[in-house]
């Protein structure tokens, strides 16, 4: 059986290492974890608390990682807790697995030209918290 682990910023620099990105200055992990390996993790970050608005990232060794519980645990940190009024993703156009999984949570999908260079665009996906409350996944 899986936990859900919270506040660990060894799990910030796991999901950092493993997208190849920098580290986060400031952030939040909410981790899933089994037998004390980190199945997946959204990290929470560039939270601007004056309009409401948080990014979050996210990395998984398998696709379960990303369970219900697991869903509700994050987005009700961030709705729920810090009191975000908009969540936003930011995902390569090639990911057609988080984009997806974007689409099923009711995420609205923008494309950008170019933001990952030249050569690749990138998909700017927001949830407000008015679809967030009316989502299937949120716990009732």
């Amino acid at each position: 059986m899986s936990e859900i682990v919270c506040g660990d910023p060894v799990i910030d620099k796991w999901v950092a290492h493993n997208l190849g990105i920098r580290p986060w200055s400031e952030s939040y992990s909410i981790a899933n974890v089994k037998d004390r390996r980190i199945l997946g993790a959204s990290v929470l970050h560039n939270w601007y608390p004056e309009t409401g608005v948080i990014e979050i990232t996210s990395y998984g060794e398998t696709p379960s990682w990303m369970s219900r519980k697991m869903i509700q645990t994050v987005f009700g940190y961030a709705f729920d807790i810090l009191g975000c009024q908009l969540i936003a993703l930011r995902i390569s156009e090639h990911n057609d697995r988080m984009l997806n999984i974007a689409r099923r949570l009711g995420f609205n999908l923008y494309t950008i030209p170019r933001l990952r260079g030249r050569v690749e665009d990138e998909v700017i996906a927001t949830l407000t918290d008015d679809d967030w409350l009316k989502s299937r996944y949120r716990s009732q």
